[in-house]
């Protein structure tokens, strides 16, 4: 299947994609939903589309691969940097110690498996992989940018390979792959969701974790919602789009798994986004909401992990 998609030369000459199809599912039923900031380097605002057919939303005028990298340049993206400065990301570190003892426990639960071979696709400075391996498991870990992997040498002695090393892999040489945050940056979409289906065994799962704009606290701070994150987040996922995504692979979701602490961390950069400063009590307030209105349905959290297998 054949995507469409358009290159357009802004006046900086950089190349950025303009889609005239959904990128998720290609349908041509899209129209403009919204314009975010992004508020992390730019302040430069990207208007989001969304598809009527899949749900799915996507970031539109985009800068390709080639030209991405100076908005992830901001010591503040944790997951390159690992800093801990800032209330932000002291918070990030104490919530992420509790986070990947879980997420261990998610994948063996997941896989059936007390240990096998995991392949963690974009893994920031490695600080999921190396749980892992300290727990029984091993670990390949892909990581595009290059500080990144240098600080998981430097932290966690862990060698992490090039993302392009992805489509190198023999067939079903994986029990289990994961994504915590990633598919939402990825360029090669399809290429990446073909990919993770010919390396995975036959009973192995995906866990791909992304953001789910349908959630409450995504609806109460709209267009300050930090999860749209442009234009480092190119896709902003449905639970909808996400099935869509896995059928048209030949996979299929089996679970959907809430990710709790996310709509508190995500509360309190949108309150930031939209009053100028940190506002906790409120952030802290409509978080717990968020996740109260969200108890009865996993679809409705702020961020979703979507257990993923093939048919």
């Amino acid at each position: 299947m054949k995507y469409a998609i358009t290159l357009v030369s802004l006046p900086t000459m950089s190349e950025v994609i303009h889609y005239t199809a959904c990128p998720i599912c290609n349908s041509k039923n899209i129209a403009f939903a919204l314009e975010a900031e992004d508020y992390t380097v730019s302040h430069k605002k990207f208007p989001i589309w969304k598809c009527e057919d899949c749900t799915g939303c996507f970031t539109q005028d985009v800068p390709d691969l080639e030209h991405i990298g100076p908005y992830y340049n901001a010591e503040a993206y944790v997951s390159h940097s690992d800093t801990k400065k800032g209330i932000i990301n002291r918070l990030y570190h104490s919530i992420r110690k509790i986070t990947l003892k879980q997420k261990r426990n998610l994948v063996q639960e997941e896989s059936k498996l007390k240990s096998g071979k995991l392949l963690d696709i974009g893994a920031g400075t490695g600080a999921f992989a190396h749980q892992m391996n300290i727990s029984g498991w091993t670990v390949t870990g892909l990581e595009p940018d290059e500080i990144a992997r240098q600080n998981a040498l430097k932290l966690h002695g862990l060698n992490l390979l090039p993302s392009d090393q992805l489509f190198s892999f023999p067939t079903e040489s994986f029990d289990v792959v994961t994504m915590w945050h990633v598919l939402e940056h990825v360029h090669s979409l399809h290429e990446y969701m073909d990919a993770i289906k010919k390396i995975l065994r036959p009973n192995g799962v995906a866990m791909i974790a992304v953001p789910n704009y349908t959630s409450y606290d995504a609806q109460h701070y709209g267009v300050y919602w930090a999860a749209w994150d442009v234009p480092r987040h190119l896709y902003h996922f449905s639970p909808k789009s996400m099935s869509t995504l896995a059928e048209e692979h030949g996979m299929e979701v089996v679970h959907h798994i809430p990710m709790i602490f996310d709509s508190y961390y995500v509360s309190m950069l949108s309150e930031k986004y939209k009053n100028g400063k940190y506002k906790n009590l409120s952030a802290f307030i409509n978080g717990n909401e968020s996740n109260t209105k969200a108890q009865r349905d996993p679809k409705k959290f702020s961020s979703v992990i979507y257990v993923i297998k093939k048919k």
